[in-house]
């Protein structure tokens, strides 16, 4: 290499590694008591739950999985007496404040198992999240998988619905 091509070499060089660094942060939020429904043979969907809290304003705005076709954020609540289900582009993390992804309010739908989540396995999830500022950050979790709410849950608990095993049908 030319002593003249050196400079621009470490230029790109440095302003390349930089990028990559920045690509690679992690999401400054934390995720407490994550687990995942276990189901059962023939089932197609189930639910992650957790309480994350973010150190800085973020938004949850995609989820991943490799064992679900599709993994979403949700939204149930009640609409008059029926309680409604739909899926949310992109879930507010104010920061400093949990957020509570549980059974019968947000919470992380995955479709299109593509085999059953057994009890005492886990699961790895990657959460997106989107900053202030416009960047991407992500947060990779192995969720453990249970019948029920571990005991450590703290918030992201069963909280009066049990029946998440049973919605298979409310998505196809």
């Amino acid at each position: 290499m030319t002593p003249s091509l050196r400079p621009r070499w470490l230029l790109l060089s440095l302003g390349l590694a930089a990028q990559v660094a920045l690509a690679q942060a992690p999401a400054p939020v934390t995720a407490v008591g994550a687990w995942a429904r276990a189901s059962v043979q023939g089932q197609r969907t189930s639910g992650a739950f957790m309480t994350l809290t973010a150190s800085e304003p973020l938004t949850l705005v995609g989820v991943a999985t490799p064992v679900a076709g599709a993994a979403e954020v949700h939204e149930m609540k009640m609409e008059g007496d029926v309680m409604r289900m739909r899926a949310v582009p992109a879930l507010d993390l104010p920061a400093r404040q949990p957020v509570q992804l549980r059974p019968g309010g947000y919470h992380v739908m995955l479709q299109g198992l593509k085999a059953p989540l057994r009890p005492d396995t886990s699961i790895p999830l990657t959460l997106t999240f989107r900053t202030a500022g416009g960047e991407q950050r992500q947060l990779a979790l192995q969720v453990p998988v249970s019948t029920a709410a571990p005991k450590d849950a703290g918030a992201a608990t069963t909280h009066g619905m049990d029946g998440m095993q049973g919605m298979q049908g409310m998505h196809k």
